[in-house]
């Protein structure tokens, strides 16, 4: 089971491999996967040494050996699908299942609002079948203004990226380019209400230049 990057990544190294024979620099692969950092190189590489796709040879640099393909990548060589797959084990007895790989935008308050989302090279893989068409990403949910809608603290958030909504939908809202919170969107005559799923939490009411949709919630992931 490899994310979107780890199997970009590893198509990308196999590549370079085959046709120089020596392996990408860690710059060379950061561009080729549109990371910002070396960093999250590292990271990638180090996922893969340890599922067993690659090896890193001591003593030599840039010595980096492809150990075998994943299914995506045999697929990609053969002209075939490049659909991700995970095993998501479940209650109902498990099995591999279709899934695509998501960037992971950090934390989303659902509560008293925090700094606006930024970009990251973290990615989740989410089912296929819990997401259509179009952009989506994922937030991790932190505080409980949203737990009558069943939306719990440390839930991952699946985010249909947009920038329209309707009326009582639950979305990502960016408050004066700043703040980011999941909430209720209500509209109410010139102002926008952001309406909590908790009793202890007040409405709060925006002007409506002071506040911009930023996806829609479409799906939940809870981890047990």
């Amino acid at each position: 089971m490899l994310t979107r990057k780890q199997h970009e990544l590893l198509t990308f190294v196999n590549e370079a491999l085959e046709t120089t024979g020596i392996a990408p620099s860690y710059d060379e692969m950061k561009d080729a996967v549109g990371l910002k950092s070396k960093s999250g190189i590292h990271r990638l590489i180090t996922a893969l040494e340890e599922r067993g796709f690659i090896r890193r040879l001591p003593h030599r640099a840039r010595a980096v050996e492809v150990v075998k393909l994943s299914r995506e990548a045999e697929r990609a060589r053969a002209g075939g699908s490049n659909v991700v797959h995970a095993d998501f084990a479940g209650a109902r007895g498990g099995g591999e299942i279709a899934a695509v790989a998501v960037p992971l935008y950090g934390k989303i308050a659902a509560g008293t609002p925090i700094e606006a989302i930024s970009a990251s090279d973290r990615e989740v893989e989410i089912p296929a079948a819990l997401i259509g068409a179009g952009e989506h990403y994922a937030l991790e949910v932190e505080g409980d203004s949203m737990v009558d809608a069943g939306i719990l603290e440390g839930d991952i958030a699946v985010i249909d990226r947009s920038d329209t909504a309707e009326n009582g939908q639950i979305v990502v809202a960016l408050v004066d380019d700043a703040e980011a919170t999941l909430k209720r969107l209500r509209r109410k005559g010139n102002s926008i209400a952001l309406e909590a799923e908790n009793p202890k939490y007040e409405t709060r009411i925006f002007g409506p230049d002071r506040v911009k949709v930023q996806g829609r919630l479409v799906g939940l992931i809870r981890r047990y």
